[in-house]
């Protein structure tokens, strides 16, 4: 479900990003539909707030979706980089509607409790090691997209996270060799329905965590070259154009080579995974009196280099 008022919308992620593009830096790669089209394409996203490139039309033999991009590793990444460089058509982004860079993924990882701030926001001790859960695949949704309010929960919370796109599968992954495994890094909000991930099913989070739209992903993959340093970034998040998380990457506990190291251990990566790093102080449920997302609030989650995700409560 789409969120209504696309020029409102467009508005609001001009005014968040109006970083130049740098045309033989930056791989920004999105999936996407057009009226003219049929199904989803894979394109190139045109600067943080630009158009879209249509790789399907430079080359119609590549794959339509990002995971089976990702599986044929450096045949289709050198494609998108002749693009990128060959200065084609730009379809103006009015007239795209955005899906989240990744779909149905084989798997959503999700790491609690990893930045050290969040942490002292709860007084709650630095885990020694990483805190696992998961989201289904069947809750991504596209980066302004709507997020739904369920019936079933009263304290649905707000957290901006780094997410880790997996581009080469792997098992028993050594922290040394982990970015080799990586394709690059998007915005994620892990939405969350607080009474169901502390109070209810046995205080598992796995549903509280996995409502259908808890996991809005983009605007773009933003391939791993094309940042200078993931740990080092600034990541917020506003509501109603309020900033309730401000805070950087270099707090994370476990950075992503060791989250890759440690996750591996268990199972098996494939290309397309998404693993979403932890979120900094500053969500509802810790603040006094407690805040929640209520219907016709607008989040925007931003993180520096990566781009800004608006998504509607509804």
């Amino acid at each position: 479900m789409l969120v209504s008022g696309r020029k409102s919308l467009l508005t609001t992620l001009l005014q968040a990003q109006k970083q130049p593009f740098q045309p033989h830096r930056h791989m920004r790669l999105v999936q996407f539909l057009a009226p003219h089209l049929a199904g989803p394409h894979l394109g190139l996203e045109s600067g943080i707030a630009g158009g879209v490139i249509d790789l399907n039309a430079y080359d119609p033999t590549l794959p339509t979706t990002m995971t089976q991009f990702l599986e044929q590793g450096e045949a289709t990444l050198s494609v998108a980089r002749r693009a990128l460089a060959a200065q084609l058509p730009v379809l103006p982004r009015s007239g795209v509607t955005f899906l989240a860079p990744v779909t149905r993924p084989d798997k959503v990882v999700c790491v609690g409790l990893n930045y050290v701030d969040h942490c002292k926001e709860q007084n709650v001790p630095v885990p020694k090691e990483p805190i696992i859960f998961s989201k289904f695949a069947s809750s991504i949704v596209g980066p302004y997209d709507e997020i739904l309010l369920p019936p079933e929960s009263q304290e649905v919370d707000w957290e901006v996270e780094l997410a880790v796109v997996i581009g080469k599968k792997g098992k028993h992954i050594q922290a040394t060799d982990a970015m080799v495994h990586v394709a690059g890094f998007t915005v994620a909000h892990d939405v969350s329905a607080r009474d169901w991930q502390v109070r209810r099913n046995g205080k598992q989070w796995l549903l509280g965590k996995t409502f259908d739209t808890f996991c809005p992903l983009g605007p773009a993959l933003v391939t791993k070259d094309s940042v200078a340093d993931p740990h080092n970034l600034k990541i917020c998040c506003r509501v109603n154009g309020e900033v309730m998380q401000s805070s950087n990457t270099n707090q994370m506990v476990f950075k992503t080579e060791q989250l890759i190291a440690w996750v591996s251990r268990f199972v098996t990566l494939y290309p397309g995974d998404v693993i979403l790093t932890g979120t900094p102080p500053g969500v509802g449920m810790f603040r006094k009196p407690a805040i929640f997302l209520k219907k016709g609030d607008e989040v925007q989650c931003e993180i520096e280099e990566l781009g800004v995700i608006v998504n509607k409560v509804v």
